[in-house]
């Protein structure tokens, strides 16, 4: 089964840039979470 990817869909997946900027974010989210006591042992 093949999906059918619009012209900007299609931009985004392909563009290096994009993909990095939206890892970074991601990684950013993901320490604010762990950072943010939630998946820490110490007690504060």
């Amino acid at each position: 089964m093949q999906t059918k990817f619009s012209r900007t869909q299609k931009f985004f997946m392909m563009n290096p840039f994009i993909q990095f900027v939206r890892f970074i974010i991601l990684s950013i989210k993901i320490l604010i979470i762990v950072a943010g006591g939630h998946g820490g042992t110490r007690r504060v």
